[in-house]
């Protein structure tokens, strides 16, 4: 099993913290980095200093590591235009040597649409702008270079695009998709993700979706062992219970209340939970760290839980 580090910039975050928690996360041997990719704090944080945009961000981090992955848990379809994110995002690729993913979604967060003055379509539409970007930015990257590519969708159209800069991992990066959405999400998974990632779910509902990713990958023919099946979960973790439930308070929740939907303990708690996940066929697990100021909490599971995670699965 692999472990990824998940952070949550809007809650408040410089550009310089998210650096050092990359480049710990890089040293301690952790998996990925990854960010969300949101504009407003959720909660009764002030947010402070403010947003950091997502991929900017990931461009800098990109030229300040060397080996750990990068990527977004998930960047919202309805914040930039599918053939533009393709150009940043391969471009990040090329910054990284290789080292990005895209994890992209729908969007669901009305008020940071609102308060950016983003439009924010019903349901039924940002799905179908899901698809088209994910069937277009797909597209863009694995057209044969030299080649025009055109798209034709209800909500994006491109005519002789050049497809161009490619990205260094061919045909492309990995692509995420997530969700429990029982129909649509799955089949968007097995159509165009490389991933499909589950966040804070009871493992009996994580791995319900992941079933109804294997048979939509059946149902068009896909190998289900070429998709990689993963789980986001908050972390809490400390040498005892006291640091355990002092970790609890500063993110504003209660010892029991993360005991039952997330990840939390003791090192030894942790391993023993990861264990069962890798027995229900988890392969990756993103790691929600919200006080990326405790640096102390990231090398304890570096140094103490990551090491076990190489014998799961």
């Amino acid at each position: 099993m692999l472990l990824r580090v998940f952070t949550e910039p809007q809650q408040g975050a410089t550009y310089d913290q998210l650096v050092k928690v990359a480049q710990v996360a890089e040293r301690l041997g952790f998996d990925a980095f990854f960010r969300s990719d949101h504009f407003l704090v959720m909660g009764d944080s002030d947010g402070l200093p403010g947003p950091t945009d997502a991929w900017v961000t990931l461009a800098g981090i990109s030229r300040e590591t060397s080996r750990i992955r990068l990527g977004t848990l998930m960047t919202s379809a309805t914040f930039r235009l599918p053939g533009l994110l393709a150009v940043a995002v391969a471009e990040v690729d090329a910054m990284s040597h290789g080292r990005v993913e895209l994890g992209l979604g729908s969007g669901w967060f009305d008020a940071e649409h609102t308060a950016y003055g983003v439009p924010f379509p019903p349901l039924g539409e940002r799905f179908e702008r899901l698809e088209e970007q994910l069937a277009l930015i797909t597209g863009m990257w694995a057209s044969p270079s030299g080649e025009k590519f055109s798209f034709r969708g209800a909500h994006y159209q491109l005519e002789d695009c050049p497809a161009l800069p490619k990205p260094v991992q061919r045909p492309g990066p990995p692509v995420i998709v997530g969700g429990g959405g029982k129909k649509r999400t799955p089949r968007l998974a097995a159509t165009y993700a490389s991933e499909m990632n589950v966040a804070f779910s009871s493992p009996e509902d994580t791995v319900a979706q992941f079933e109804r990713t294997k048979l939509a990958c059946e149902a068009i023919d896909r190998d289900p062992a070429t998709m990689v099946y993963s789980a986001a979960q908050v972390v809490c973790c400390g040498r005892d219970n006291a640091e355990v439930a002092r970790r609890a308070e500063d993110i504003g929740r209660s010892v029991d209340d993360l005991r039952e939907h997330g990840l939390c303990g003791t090192p030894e708690e942790l391993v023993e939970k990861l264990a069962s996940f890798a027995d229900l066929g988890m392969e990756r697990v993103y790691l929600q760290f919200l006080t990326l100021d405790d640096l102390e909490h990231l090398e304890l599971i570096g140094e103490e839980v990551l090491p076990h995670c190489a014998q799961l699965g």
